[in-house]
């Protein structure tokens, strides 16, 4: 059975750092694609950010290039998600999400098989 769960989210206020962090199980880690997305309140779920790594594509969005960077620690079946610089508007329940080996980096949810739980980050500004 396929598991990730999210942690790192909370409060902090705008220009801070974060960190989530999306430990899986039950799935071949590190051939899957990995892959954040977010949803804000009354907004549609967006990708954020996203490795695939057998067929060699990644993808931010334009919102978060330069302040996220996606990371991932096979030997610990974990993935991780630095958010720096943080703004009010990055405010969103953020989920991690793995997709077949073959899925290409777009943004889009099609592909990811599996899906977290989502954990709340709220920036103050």
């Amino acid at each position: 059975q396929v598991q990730l769960v999210e942690s790192g989210g909370g409060l902090v206020q705008a220009g801070g750092s974060l960190r989530l962090s999306c430990a899986a199980s039950g799935v071949d880690f590190d051939r899957y694609a990995i892959a954040w997305f977010r949803q804000a309140p009354g907004k549609e779920r967006e990708g954020v950010s996203c490795i695939s790594s057998i067929v060699g594509s990644t993808y931010y969005a334009e919102s978060v290039k330069g302040r996220f960077t996606v990371s991932k620690d096979n030997a610990k079946s974990t993935f991780y998600l630095q958010m720096n610089s943080l703004k009010p508007e990055d405010t969103a329940v953020y989920y991690c999400a793995a997709g077949e080996p073959t899925t290409y980096c777009t943004g889009s949810p099609y592909g990811m098989d599996y899906w977290g739980k989502g954990t709340l980050v709220t920036i103050s500004s």
